[in-house]
């Protein structure tokens, strides 16, 4: 078996609940479902699901950065969207990071997330070429 590599974030929640914001196994990259929490636990962008996603793929990135790939490694998106109505300001934020990339992607409306003014959540699979 490859060497595993977990990445934190620092949030509290990876250690109480018992989650990476990200894992590295050889080649592949996956990062787990991220929303617009920022350091201090507050949430970023309320009402405002193009901010959330913007700040989101930055999360995002800082994850990939520590795994040793880049948004250019993404192969798959998937985001998850409190309001399907959202989905051009979430669309629009994802076209910034990976216009170029053009990774796999999926968008789905879902109820809720675990906080109600949570309206993405964003979760991202790469592969960095050997």
């Amino acid at each position: 078996m490859r060497a595993r590599q977990n990445i934190s974030s620092g949030m509290k929640m990876e250690a109480t609940v018992g989650y990476s914001r990200a894992v590295r196994v050889g080649a592949h990259v996956w990062v787990a479902g991220t929303t617009a929490v920022d350091d201090n636990q507050q949430i970023v962008g309320p009402g405002d699901a193009y901010a959330q996603a913007r700040f989101i793929f930055q999360k995002i990135e800082r994850a990939l950065q520590a795994a040793g790939a880049s948004m250019k490694d993404v192969v798959r998106t998937r985001m998850f969207v409190t309001d399907i109505s959202q989905q051009g300001e979430v669309g629009r934020a994802h076209a910034e990071f990976f216009l170029d990339v053009k990774p796999c992607a999926t968008m789905v409306a879902i109820p809720a997330l675990v906080n109600p003014e949570m309206l993405v959540e964003i979760e991202v699979d790469a592969y960095v070429e050997p």
